[in-house]
């Protein structure tokens, strides 16, 4: 059962319906199962406001609701990579579920629904959010390396005209400084290149 977060503690959630007593039903089974719900709204407004205020580990929201619906602020969670989301809804045509993947959910669970209905729909979302964010750190890892095979390709170029170097040499001086000053060889590079745009 995935109530916990990976560090070990309760998964921390925001619900947001317009309907108290749905609140309340909700509030109650997801206490029953282990999780933490840590703020509640009852508009799409409010909902984006508290995500942003408690940063939790999910969102579970409702698509109809006043001020802004659940669409609207889904779209605005997910665009901040605040957090994954769990859309509820009493609608199931396949309209609503078409803008809802458009607007980054997670999952999806049909009104009226049980205990039993939520852990798995749960589960799922925090897996896609997790897998979303492994994706996105391998982007900025692949994007910082080739940022930094630039600068030093570029460093090596100087280093090359102005000393007249042979490639290795021009990279095994950049090599060396890096180590030498404990800085990354990208930082080297882009000290070269400053210094010889000056």
């Amino acid at each position: 059962m995935m109530s916990e977060t990976t560090n070990g503690t309760k998964l921390r959630i925001v619900i947001a319906d317009d309907e108290p007593i749905i609140r309340l039903d909700l509030k109650n089974m997801l206490g029953a199962l282990g999780y933490d719900v840590v703020g509640e709204a009852g508009d799409g407004q409010k909902a984006v406001d508290t995500v942003r205020n408690l940063a939790p580990d999910l969102v579970i929201l409702d698509i109809k609701m006043p001020n802004m619906d659940g669409i609207e602020a889904a779209k605005l969670i997910s665009e901040e990579k605040l957090a994954p989301i769990l859309f509820l809804t009493a609608y199931s045509d396949l309209d609503l579920v078409s803008r809802a993947k458009e607007a980054g959910v997670y999952s999806y669970l049909v009104k009226p629904f049980k205990e039993a209905d939520l852990l798995p729909a749960i589960e799922i979302a925090m897996s896609r959010w997790e897998e979303l964010q492994e994706l996105d750190k391998h982007a900025k890892d692949l994007e910082d390396k080739l940022e930094t095979r630039k600068a030093v390709d570029r460093a090596k170029g100087i280093l090359m005209d102005q000393y007249n170097l042979k490639e290795q040499e021009a990279f095994r001086r950049i090599q060396v400084q890096s180590m030498n000053t404990r800085k990354s060889m990208r930082e080297i590079a882009e000290a070269i290149i400053i210094a010889h745009n000056i």
